[in-house]
């Protein structure tokens, strides 16, 4: 039988493991809330994030004098353990959890406080010489804790996303460039429309992937602003004076980042509104990312009774009965990630209309949904380049082929000899199956700059532009 200790709260006792660096409240929410089967610990930048908010409060309030050096030094010393990665095992809280954090916030004060204690020579529970609450949770509540580092978490997933979002741009410019004089039909309704260059297309999704990029730097900065310093419900209650400006000058030092106080602190820790306004960045980043997948599903499909204007990479078999069939795997993971990202963003969105009066219990559910999309989106966007998007060949016979047997060309026919006459052309070429060339001569519509409108689709596309 493992050797326990008994800890003690105001329910009762409860027996936890006797070299075990979390606690009674953070064993009572293991079986609680054992409903995800994720641990708060599968997002290890939350877990840092707390713990840099664990280390700007023990700054400060040794600052302020109601922390001895001596306590404040080794909870910062614990903090920066966890920072560097460490001991993030003991963190098992399930990630939705009722009680609006507060079992993630005594996981992580009791984490720090053992750590603490094992500095000091004791060992884990002797909470008399540093205790969870009263010393690690000092002038704070979960209430402001936690909705600030989950700010900070999401905060140092930006970064990260940028850059792959970033690699992604790049990639399809580099194909734009390299398809440039790839002619092809173009397409609305998925109805021949006008030629275009496939270099076109994917310059296109080049932009729209770029469109994003600063738009997640430019909403990250609403979460800058946090409630740290607000305690319960934003009246400051239990901290010292000066405390407010103190440890957001501290906490924006460790974190690297300025971070400013929210202006009205009751407001603020009630308030999902910035949750709404990121997590919906990310589902529009998950949209248009889904699309340019459909689209890239639908311009590689056949290969020879579909569109067939590219080949996508071939990254596995593709059926376990058809030899030799290569299926879009890569753009149809994507395509999955972008549902479950949007159904997130519902979920982010319920979560902060679901607050009542100064405090938003389902802060939880909110965080782990935006950690996830954004995990699930950067990861995503990185196997789409480097295993698709990188590798894509054009079928440029075949795109000319299908350009030459289109009707498209019709179009440039319209200025020259009306819309009405440009119609029946296409519909005599259409029904009789033969060239435009030849239903023009049929209509006796054949004159010489008409001709020549049709001779060259790169004229429709790039006009005296090259």
């Amino acid at each position: 039988m493992p050797v326990m200790r008994t800890e003690q709260d105001s329910i009762g006792t409860l027996d936890v493991p006797h070299d075990a660096l979390y606690g009674i409240h953070t064993a009572r929410a293991m079986q609680n809330f054992g409903v995800t089967g994720v641990p708060i610990s599968h997002f290890p930048e939350f877990i840092s994030a707390l713990a840099t908010v664990k280390l700007a409060a023990a700054q400060a309030n040794a600052e302020l004098g109601v922390l001895d050096e001596k306590r404040a030094t080794v909870i910062s010393e614990a903090c920066c353990d966890l920072r560097n990665g460490l001991h993030h095992q003991y963190f098992l809280v399930d990630v939705i959890q009722g009680g609006a954090g507060t079992s993630t916030n005594m996981n992580a004060n009791e984490v720090i406080a053992n750590l603490g204690l094992i500095r000091l020579g004791f060992e884990p529970g002797n909470y008399r010489h540093l205790h969870p609450n009263d010393h690690v949770n000092l002038s704070q509540s979960t209430n402001d804790v936690y909705p600030t580092a989950i700010r900070l978490a999401i905060l140092s997933r930006i970064a990260p996303l940028q850059t792959v979002l970033g690699s992604l741009q790049a990639a399809f410019q580099e194909r734009a460039k390299t398809f440039h004089d790839v002619v092809k039909v173009g397409r609305t309704q998925l109805q021949d429309a006008v030629p275009m260059s496939l270099g076109m297309e994917f310059a296109g999704f080049a932009v729209t992937i770029g469109e994003d990029i600063e738009r997640l730097t430019q909403l990250g900065e609403l979460l800058t602003e946090v409630n740290l310093g607000g305690t319960a419900i934003g009246t400051a209650v239990n901290t010292p004076k000066g405390y407010g400006p103190v440890v957001i000058d501290k906490l924006s030092h460790a974190f690297g980042m300025r971070l400013v106080q929210a202006h009205d602190l009751v407001e603020a820790s009630s308030d999902l509104g910035a949750f709404v306004t990121f997590s919906s960045v990310l589902k529009r980043v998950a949209v248009k990312l889904s699309k340019i997948c459909n689209d890239l599903r639908l311009l590689s499909s056949g290969p020879r009774a579909g569109f067939g204007e590219i080949r996508l990479p071939a990254v596995q078999a593709g059926s376990s009965i058809m030899p030799g069939k290569i299926n879009p795997v890569i753009p149809e993971m994507v395509n999955q990630v972008a549902y479950q990202i949007i159904g997130n963003d519902l979920t982010v969105t319920l979560a902060a209309e679901s607050g009542q009066l100064q405090l938003n219990a389902m802060e939880p559910v909110a965080a782990y949904n935006i950690l996830q999309s954004m995990g699930l989106l950067t990861r995503a966007v990185n196997i789409l380049t480097e295993r698709c998007i990188t590798g894509i060949e054009a079928n440029v016979a075949h795109c000319r082929q299908q350009l030459d047997n289109s009707l498209v060309l019709v179009t440039a026919l319209a200025p020259l000899l009306g819309y009405e006459l440009a119609s029946k052309i296409a519909k005599l070429a259409e029904q009789k199956q033969i060239t435009i060339a030849d239903a023009m001569q049929q209509l006796g519509a054949s004159d010489a700059a008409a001709l020549q409108a049709i001779s060259d689709p790169r004229t429709m596309i790039w006009g005296n532009k090259e």
